[in-house]
């Protein structure tokens, strides 16, 4: 069976692809040993199997919460993709989140559109995901944030970015106002801003009432996960921490990334973990240690599992065959 999937992901184009991500994940892992090979190996020894198992299936905790309000946010617009090809597909998302240019939610358009999901569909549940996943975290970063009051921009600037987004999608005049404008001219840009009115329009509906709160309790249990087990992993470390401030920490990380605007946060989440590490007092390698382990434990595990998710969504023999 030929699909379109397989015409995009043939030749170069695959080797490319897999190459991106390959060399990416390789890149981040040398460079963490490289500032921190002692911390990293003491930090893993420390942790042991039974908490590297712990930390892993928070990490799933996670995934699987996201992709629950993924499957919501689809039924909304009118489209039911059974389960496990659906769960493939988000999960091949995964494989290209270090790629600029979020390709990796790009390229699920791509897969479920050989599910009869047309491409708006599938840009307007990214976009609902990325709004609910903005507003859990600039709530649980709220959880700490009297200890640390210097973060109050970054917070401030997470909030407005939300609440600038949720005012335009709460008015139905402005949206239609804004197409219609779009609609009755010509030129590259205008189309663009007509193809945006509608993604836009089809977002709206996601928030309903009943799904926004559903889906901003599943955002905040999802990533809560993940800071919880960030605590669990500086407790195992030795650090002295209250639970309070790890939450806050991992989250103030993850939104320090997501206002850089570079892929998967690189860099600047690794740069706001360790800073305010050091801040409360924790020694510096104890802090690279636990922010390098708990960034291939959300991060680069998403990516793995989000490869061997891509190559089975894109008939793994036919990969296979082109990779050889």
């Amino acid at each position: 069976m030929i699909s379109s999937v397989e015409n995009y992901l043939k030749g170069w184009r695959l080797r490319a692809l897999i190459f991106s991500i390959v060399a990416s994940t390789g890149a981040y892992l040398g460079f963490s040993l490289w500032a921190g090979c002692k911390e990293v190996i003491t930090a893993f020894a420390q942790i042991g199997l039974v908490g590297t198992v712990i930390t892993l299936c928070m990490s799933l905790m996670n995934y699987g919460l996201r992709f629950v309000r993924w499957q919501l946010y689809l039924v909304q617009l009118g489209y039911y993709v059974p389960w496990i090809p659906s769960l493939r597909i988000y999960l091949s998302g995964f494989a290209l989140t270090t790629t600029p240019g979020k390709a990796g939610e790009a390229f699920r358009s791509v897969l479920l559109k050989q599910q009869g999901v047309p491409f708006p569909t599938t840009f307007a549940t990214f976009i609902s995901e990325r709004l609910s996943d903005l507003v859990a975290i600039v709530l649980l970063a709220l959880v700490g944030l009297a200890q640390y009051p210097e973060a109050s921009g970054v917070v401030l600037a997470g909030t407005l970015g939300g609440v600038a987004m949720l005012v335009c999608l709460s008015s139905q005049t402005l949206l239609d106002r804004l197409h219609y404008w779009a609609s009755s001219r010509q030129g590259k840009l205008i189309a663009l801003i007509t193809h945006v009115s509608e993604v836009m329009k089809s977002v709206r509906c996601c928030y309903c009432p009943g799904l926004l709160v559903t889906a901003t309790v599943i955002s905040v249990i999802a990533w809560a996960t993940e800071a919880l087990a960030f605590y669990w992993l500086l407790g195992w470390l030795g650090a002295d921490i209250s639970l309070s401030f790890a939450i806050f920490v991992y989250a103030l990380s993850m939104l320090a990334g997501a206002l850089s605007f570079l892929p998967g946060g690189l860099g600047s989440a690794e740069a706001a973990m360790v800073s305010l590490l050091v801040h409360v007092g924790i020694a510096m390698p104890v802090a690279i240690a636990a922010t390098i382990f708990i960034r291939l434990a959300t991060l680069w595990f998403a990516v793995v599992i989000g490869l061997v998710a891509l190559i089975r969504s894109c008939h793994g023999e036919v990969l296979t065959e082109e990779i050889t």
